[in-house]
Protein backbone atom coordinates (compact mmCIF):
# COMPACT_ATOMS: atom_id res chain seq x y z
CA UNK A 1 0.00 0.00 0.00
CA UNK A 2 1.18 3.53 -0.39
CA UNK A 3 -0.21 5.19 2.72
CA UNK A 4 1.00 5.14 6.55
CA UNK A 5 -2.00 6.88 8.40
CA UNK A 6 -5.74 6.69 7.49
CA UNK A 7 -9.33 8.38 8.33
CA UNK A 8 -12.48 5.98 9.00
CA UNK A 9 -15.42 6.53 6.82
CA UNK A 10 -19.14 6.23 8.12
CA UNK A 11 -19.00 2.64 6.73
CA UNK A 12 -16.13 1.78 8.77
CA UNK A 13 -13.56 1.49 5.48
CA UNK A 14 -10.40 3.29 5.68
CA UNK A 15 -9.19 6.04 3.23
CA UNK A 16 -6.11 7.30 3.73
CA UNK A 17 -5.13 10.54 5.43
CA UNK A 18 -5.27 13.85 3.09
CA UNK A 19 -1.77 14.48 4.46
CA UNK A 20 -0.17 11.61 2.54
CA UNK A 21 -1.07 12.26 -0.78
CA UNK A 22 2.44 14.46 -2.01
CA UNK A 23 3.94 11.18 -1.43
CA UNK A 24 0.96 9.18 -2.86
CA UNK A 25 1.27 11.35 -6.54
CA UNK A 26 4.94 10.53 -6.39
CA UNK A 27 4.29 6.55 -6.43
CA UNK A 28 2.24 7.55 -10.29
CA UNK A 29 4.15 7.01 -13.22
CA UNK A 30 2.35 9.88 -14.35
CA UNK A 31 3.74 12.33 -12.12
CA UNK A 32 7.57 10.73 -11.00
CA UNK A 33 10.03 13.33 -11.44
CA UNK A 34 8.22 16.29 -10.68
CA UNK A 35 9.46 18.36 -8.25
CA UNK A 36 8.62 18.20 -4.40
CA UNK A 37 6.92 21.67 -4.15
CA UNK A 38 5.00 20.75 -7.71
CA UNK A 39 3.74 17.93 -6.04
CA UNK A 40 2.72 19.47 -2.90
CA UNK A 41 0.51 21.97 -4.75
CA UNK A 42 -0.84 19.42 -6.56
CA UNK A 43 -2.14 17.38 -3.42
CA UNK A 44 -3.79 20.73 -2.68
CA UNK A 45 -6.44 20.01 -5.30
CA UNK A 46 -6.53 16.64 -4.45
CA UNK A 47 -9.12 14.58 -2.41
CA UNK A 48 -9.88 10.57 -2.02
CA UNK A 49 -13.04 9.23 -3.12
CA UNK A 50 -13.79 5.77 -2.09
CA UNK A 51 -16.20 3.39 -4.23
CA UNK A 52 -17.81 0.28 -4.03
CA UNK A 53 -17.71 -2.49 -6.76
CA UNK A 54 -19.76 -1.92 -9.46
CA UNK A 55 -19.96 2.10 -8.38
CA UNK A 56 -19.90 4.59 -11.39
CA UNK A 57 -17.02 6.97 -10.94
CA UNK A 58 -18.81 8.41 -13.97
CA UNK A 59 -20.75 7.90 -17.06
CA UNK A 60 -20.10 7.96 -20.89
CA UNK A 61 -21.93 11.29 -21.65
CA UNK A 62 -21.15 13.04 -18.35
CA UNK A 63 -19.31 16.22 -17.95
CA UNK A 64 -15.60 15.83 -17.46
CA UNK A 65 -14.72 16.96 -13.85
CA UNK A 66 -10.81 16.09 -13.26
CA UNK A 67 -8.39 13.63 -13.56
CA UNK A 68 -8.54 10.09 -11.35
CA UNK A 69 -5.90 7.54 -10.10
CA UNK A 70 -6.24 4.61 -8.70
CA UNK A 71 -4.55 4.38 -5.64
CA UNK A 72 -6.10 1.33 -4.52
CA UNK A 73 -8.83 -1.46 -6.00
CA UNK A 74 -9.05 -1.17 -10.04
CA UNK A 75 -11.27 0.70 -12.27
CA UNK A 76 -13.08 -0.42 -15.58
CA UNK A 77 -13.21 1.80 -17.91
CA UNK A 78 -15.72 0.92 -20.76
CA UNK A 79 -18.71 1.48 -23.74
CA UNK A 80 -21.60 -0.03 -23.79
CA UNK A 81 -22.17 -1.22 -27.50
CA UNK A 82 -25.22 -0.92 -29.51
CA UNK A 83 -26.78 -4.70 -29.15
CA UNK A 84 -23.68 -5.92 -27.72
CA UNK A 85 -23.85 -4.98 -23.91
CA UNK A 86 -19.92 -3.19 -22.53
CA UNK A 87 -17.00 -3.36 -23.84
CA UNK A 88 -13.95 -3.17 -21.45
CA UNK A 89 -11.40 -1.18 -22.90
CA UNK A 90 -8.85 -1.29 -19.72
CA UNK A 91 -8.42 -2.28 -16.59
CA UNK A 92 -6.95 0.37 -14.22
CA UNK A 93 -5.11 -0.35 -11.32
CA UNK A 94 -3.23 1.46 -8.41
CA UNK A 95 -1.20 4.09 -9.89
CA UNK A 96 -2.67 4.48 -12.97
CA UNK A 97 -4.82 6.73 -14.19
CA UNK A 98 -7.78 8.13 -16.61
CA UNK A 99 -9.75 11.13 -17.06
CA UNK A 100 -7.09 12.95 -18.20
CA UNK A 101 -8.70 14.37 -21.53
CA UNK A 102 -10.90 16.14 -19.31
CA UNK A 103 -7.92 18.55 -18.50
CA UNK A 104 -7.61 19.42 -21.92
CA UNK A 105 -11.10 19.55 -23.41
CA UNK A 106 -13.31 21.99 -23.02
CA UNK A 107 -17.20 21.05 -22.90
CA UNK A 108 -16.60 18.08 -24.19
CA UNK A 109 -18.69 15.16 -22.29
CA UNK A 110 -16.68 11.92 -21.21
CA UNK A 111 -16.08 9.22 -23.94
CA UNK A 112 -16.44 6.26 -21.82
CA UNK A 113 -18.06 4.70 -18.31
CA UNK A 114 -15.40 4.16 -15.20
CA UNK A 115 -16.81 1.67 -13.03
CA UNK A 116 -15.50 0.02 -9.88
CA UNK A 117 -14.03 -3.19 -11.18
CA UNK A 118 -13.30 -3.95 -7.49
CA UNK A 119 -13.70 -1.62 -3.68
CA UNK A 120 -11.06 0.89 -4.77
CA UNK A 121 -9.90 4.52 -3.43
CA UNK A 122 -9.36 6.75 -6.25
CA UNK A 123 -7.72 10.02 -6.16
CA UNK A 124 -9.72 13.24 -7.73
CA UNK A 125 -7.65 16.00 -9.02
CA UNK A 126 -10.69 18.49 -9.69
CA UNK A 127 -10.73 20.47 -13.41
CA UNK A 128 -11.54 23.22 -12.69
CA UNK A 129 -8.84 23.67 -9.56
CA UNK A 130 -6.33 21.97 -11.37
CA UNK A 131 -6.56 24.45 -14.76
CA UNK A 132 -6.04 27.08 -12.14
CA UNK A 133 -3.19 25.84 -10.67
CA UNK A 134 -2.11 25.01 -14.19
CA UNK A 135 -2.91 28.56 -15.31
CA UNK A 136 -0.86 30.20 -11.91
CA UNK A 137 2.70 27.74 -12.38
CA UNK A 138 3.69 27.60 -15.45
CA UNK A 139 6.24 25.84 -14.97
CA UNK A 140 3.97 22.46 -13.83
CA UNK A 141 1.70 23.28 -16.68
CA UNK A 142 4.77 22.58 -18.96
CA UNK A 143 5.62 19.14 -17.36
CA UNK A 144 2.25 17.99 -17.06
CA UNK A 145 0.75 19.14 -20.09
CA UNK A 146 3.82 16.95 -22.16
CA UNK A 147 3.43 14.25 -20.09
CA UNK A 148 -0.19 14.25 -21.07
CA UNK A 149 0.66 14.35 -24.63
CA UNK A 150 2.91 11.36 -24.41
CA UNK A 151 0.14 9.66 -22.71
CA UNK A 152 -2.17 10.38 -25.21
CA UNK A 153 0.07 9.83 -27.94
CA UNK A 154 0.45 5.90 -26.56
CA UNK A 155 -2.73 5.26 -25.91
CA UNK A 156 -3.64 6.02 -29.67
CA UNK A 157 -0.75 4.03 -30.64
CA UNK A 158 -2.35 1.09 -28.98
CA UNK A 159 -5.69 2.03 -30.75
CA UNK A 160 -4.53 1.61 -33.65
CA UNK A 161 -2.49 -1.22 -33.40
CA UNK A 162 -5.89 -2.82 -32.12
CA UNK A 163 -7.23 -1.69 -34.95
CA UNK A 164 -5.00 -3.45 -37.41
CA UNK A 165 -5.14 -6.23 -35.64
CA UNK A 166 -8.70 -6.42 -36.06
CA UNK A 167 -9.00 -5.39 -39.29
CA UNK A 168 -6.13 -8.11 -40.79
CA UNK A 169 -8.18 -10.60 -38.87
CA UNK A 170 -11.58 -9.95 -40.52
CA UNK A 171 -9.66 -10.31 -44.31
CA UNK A 172 -9.46 -13.99 -43.33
Amino acid sequence: MLFRSFEHTPGGTRIPSIDVLPEVLTKVPLFSGLLPAHLRRMATVSTFVEFKKNDYVFRHGDEGDGLYIVHSGAVRISRNASGMGEEALAIIRDGGHFGEMSLIDDDVPRSADAIAHESSVVVRLAKNDMRDLLFVDRELAYELLWRFVRTLSGRLRESNDRLMMLTASSKF
